[in-house]
């Protein structure tokens, strides 16, 4: 390298020696929220819903993740299956499911909404599509058969398709009146970044093994 400098001086040239490039930015992982009013942010300002909030704790922990709203309030898990192929568009790698409450809250009977989940979750594993399931628990004013009935549903199908899952959405905010909309069943903006906070690393598990994915 000095005799080259040497020889390059000689000639009255500069020698530049190029600095390494940057590692490239990782591609975004694309992520869809398909859920009902708990995803969609109801009743809050858009900036205070679930996925604006968790788009940015994972923009503040340095992970690259888009995050897509796809929350629709009042959908049952069969709406959600109803609608699954337009709102988890191609391209999509990472899919938080968010169904069921409102089966509950309907009495719907607990097989109606098992058979829904079932078909989103074959769906979306077929497709090769990481997955966090999110489960809900039943009111206990429905009696113990359909509790039992409901509460098993999400363990099971997680467990058949191999799929992790966050137990209780809405853990941790449930029946706390200072987390709650006056509806007591909504959270507010706090309670939303109680539920962030604690599925966070859920979700951040969930991107690990979409990007595992992509790569096979």
């Amino acid at each position: 390298m000095v005799q080259i400098a040497g020889f390059l001086a000689a000639a009255g040239l500069t020698l530049t020696i190029a600095a390494a490039a940057p590692p490239p930015a990782a591609t975004p992982i694309k992520i869809v929220a398909l859920g009902d009013s708990l995803t969609a942010g109801y009743g809050l300002p858009e900036k205070d819903g679930f996925v604006p909030r968790l788009q940015a704790a994972l923009a503040a922990d340095g992970i690259a993740a888009e995050v897509a709203n796809a929350g629709v309030s009042g959908n049952t898990a069969a709406d959600g299956l109803a609608r699954l192929d337009w709102s988890v568009p191609a391209g999509t790698d990472a899919v938080i499911v968010e169904l069921g409450a409102n089966d509950m809250l309907r009495g719907l009977k607990p097989q109606v909404t098992r058979t829904a989940l079932d078909a989103i979750l074959r769906r979306l594993t077929a497709r090769r599509i990481a997955v966090l399931l999110c489960g809900m628990r039943a009111a206990p004013n429905l009696g113990d058969a359909y509790d039992q009935e409901f509460d098993r549903i999400y363990p099971e199908l997680a467990a058949k398709y191999g799929v992790p899952l966050y137990p209780f959405f809405l853990d941790g905010v449930a029946a706390n009146l200072k987390l709650t909309q006056a509806d007591g069943m909504h959270p507010n903006a706090a309670g939303v970044d109680v539920i962030v906070k604690r599925i966070l690393p859920n979700v951040k598990d969930l991107i690990a093994r979409a990007r595992t994915q992509r790569a096979s």
